[in-house]
């Protein structure tokens, strides 16, 4: 971490998807390796079956999303709750209601 530097970034708690997109995604932070990535992500309306190589730990800042794997358990995640979908994970994702979530990825074969 010797040739990393600590860096502010400007964040908009509003921000939303564009208009005709089902999500927008800014990524804020990416490793020299390429296998970690950090950022914000918005969605308002998506919904669909997910597949992740990577593993991921996010931050629900608004919204609501309810996800459920290939067994059919299902989670719900609201404002403030904070969780990890493993690498591997197969299921469908649901936004409930508009999300606003900030991530970390870790992609063991890189991003």
């Amino acid at each position: 971490m010797a040739d990393e530097e600590l860096r502010s970034i400007r964040f908009d708690p509003n921000a939303r998807a564009r208009s005709g997109e089902s999500s927008t995604t800014h990524v804020w932070y990416t490793d020299p390796t390429n296998k970690v990535c950090a950022g914000f992500w918005a969605s308002d309306d998506f919904k669909g079956p997910v597949t992740y190589s990577e593993a991921e730990f996010c931050t629900l800042l608004t919204g609501e999303v309810r996800l459920t794997d290939k067994y059919g358990l299902t989670e719900t995640y609201r404002a403030g709750d904070s969780f990890m979908i493993p690498a591997g994970f197969q299921g469908h994702w649901e936004t409930v209601e508009p999300v606003r979530k900030f991530f970390m990825l870790y992609e063991s074969k890189g991003l």
